[in-house]
């Protein structure tokens, strides 16, 4: 138990407290020095940090506008269970989109036969907004006709029959669909129109499953339990594509942070190194005066972390309105303040100031008062 009084005790704090400041103001030169060069890690590594949290949801956002990245197909062409899409949905838990597909052969007036399709328009709508759709159904007996369909079917925008297995639809042309894909040969229904119709059930569900690769894989995993009898696959392209677009995004920012706060850490510890040899005579007399190398090297320790903490804060200021200059100039968005990067940020700006202040520490243990006091 301390028997030291509280007062003695507040009075060495005060002191310490002291030291500090005036040792800042008396080489103010070098402390600026030393704190601009940790601004400055803190700045890029806010921006770098900044840019790389908001693009890489951004893009993931993106890459969502192109459609499923998992898809549920029922095995051997037959239709999946009744309650396959609250089991996906379940499973999803809000992490994604599931939409169901239906699809059947009919047959125009012609005799030609067309791909039919019957979703829900409204879900299809988010989870395939990259679509150019002229305009959307929304009433009974209304129709989306892909492009090549629209000039089989209703060259003229006029309404047109179907027919499957005996069993015939009148239908208007709501809007067409442009994809440069199969669906632009496909009549699209709504689902519910669709099964009165045809009485054919759902036989897929296309997913867009949101997070990361290893989050994606882990949903995938888990509606394959959830509807056991349906194959569920990745969709390659779309999976591999922002895998690789988002390592790519990731290995430069990170690379750039890097080396830049490793020049930084450098610059550092270039100033801290002079600082220290600039007051070596300082710490001779605290030495001849009984201090001991403990709270030296803790007095010195405290001076570096307070740049480093300092620098820290002014380095996330500045870091946030460059990362907001790089959004909009590079990548015409707005980059909204990840406030998550700000103890990253403050913890390493004052580990890189230890850091570089460890071979300062070093040579001021080394320091002999006789020798420093006479002038040698």
């Amino acid at each position: 138990m301390s028997t030291t009084p509280p007062t003695r005790r507040s009075g060495k704090h005060g002191m310490f407290l002291r030291m500090l400041l005036r040792a800042s103001l008396v080489r103010r030169g070098r402390a600026l020095s030393a704190l601009l060069a940790v601004v400055v890690a803190a700045a890029v590594a806010t921006a770098m940090l900044n840019l790389y949290v908001d693009v890489q949801a951004k893009l993931r956002t993106e890459f969502r506008k192109y459609g499923a990245n998992i898809v549920v197909v029922a095995k051997h062409g037959q239709p999946l269970p009744a309650d396959a899409l609250p089991r996906v949905q379940t499973a999803l838990a809000g992490r994604g989109i599931a939409v169901p597909f239906a699809y059947v052969v009919a047959s125009t007036n012609d005799g030609s036969p067309i791909v039919v399709a019957g979703t829900d328009m409204q879900t299809v709508r988010r989870l395939d907004s990259w679509w150019a759709v002229s305009a959307w159904p929304n009433a009974a007996g209304e129709a989306l006709l892909g492009s090549r369909a629209a000039a089989a079917v209703s060259p003229q925008g006029q309404p047109f029959d179907l027919s499957f297995q005996g069993q015939p639809i009148h239908l208007k042309a709501a809007g067409t669909l442009i994809t440069g894909a199969a669906e632009d040969s496909r009549v699209y229904l709504p689902l519910q129109d669709f099964t009165a119709w045809t009485g054919v059930q759902p036989s897929t569900i296309e997913i867009a499953a949101n997070g990361s690769a290893a989050q994606v894989t882990a949903i995938l995993q888990q509606v394959t339990a959830a509807v056991p009898g349906a194959e569920v696959r990745p969709v390659r392209q779309i999976m591999e594509a922002e895998g690789r677009v988002l390592g790519k995004t990731r290995s430069t920012l990170l690379a750039a942070a890097a080396l830049i706060i490793l020049t930084a850490a450098l610059c550092v510890l270039a100033t801290l190194t002079a600082w220290v040899l600039d007051r070596r005579r300082d710490f001779a007399i605290m030495k001849a005066l009984g201090a001991s190398e403990r709270l030296i090297s803790g007095f010195f320790a405290v001076e570096a972390a307070s740049i480093g903490a300092l620098g820290a804060l002014l380095g996330y200021g500045i870091g946030l309105g460059a990362a907001a200059w790089i959004g909009r100039a590079n990548f015409q968005a707005s980059i909204s303040p990840r406030l998550s990067v700000l103890p990253s940020v403050f913890l390493g700006s004052i580990m890189v100031a230890l850091l570089s202040a460890a071979l300062p520490m070093a040579l001021l243990r080394r320091v002999q008062p006789a020798t420093i006091l006479r002038g040698e």
